[in-house]
């Protein structure tokens, strides 16, 4: 069976391009799905989580803030509104990410500062998707986040 091609891209970078995916696990709004090659048409929305392109080589491991899958004809396109290579995260900002996210919702600020509780609540999961899955993949052997 041919390949997929995987195409990973936000608004300010491309993330990843591939063309020897044999399988993509993506997290999306309505669960996780696997994409297979000669899966069928499917335009989805994606939820925050972690995405694994496996190939011929090993799995690239990507976490993902929203955005939409494509698949047409064995090319997978994956327009996201944030994604990063695990390898790339730095948990030590990503703790402070979420630091910051649990006061805002705990009401521990400012009387005069408005809150966007939906926004806050939003980087939270972010912070706390980011932090569980570099952990994860630091504790499989991968290299800790640089500093």
């Amino acid at each position: 069976m041919a390949p997929l091609r995987l195409s990973i891209v936000t608004a300010e970078q491309p993330v990843l391009d591939r063309d020897d995916v044999q399988r993509v696990i993506v997290p999306t709004t309505e669960g996780q799905i696997t994409v297979l090659p000669s899966h069928a048409a499917l335009m989805a929305s994606l939820d925050i989580g972690e995405l694994i392109a496996i190939g011929s080589d090993g799995e690239e491991d990507i976490v993902v803030h929203g955005g939409f899958i494509q698949v047409l004809h064995d090319e997978v396109t994956v327009l996201a509104d944030a994604a990063e290579r695990v390898d790339e995260i730095d948990e030590e900002r990503a703790e402070a990410a979420r630091e910051r996210a649990r006061h805002r919702l705990e009401g521990d600020v400012a009387a005069d500062e408005i809150v966007d509780l939906a926004r806050a609540r939003i980087a939270l999961a972010r912070a706390e998707t980011r932090i569980r899955i570099r952990r994860r993949r630091r504790g499989a052997g991968a290299p800790p986040a640089p500093r």
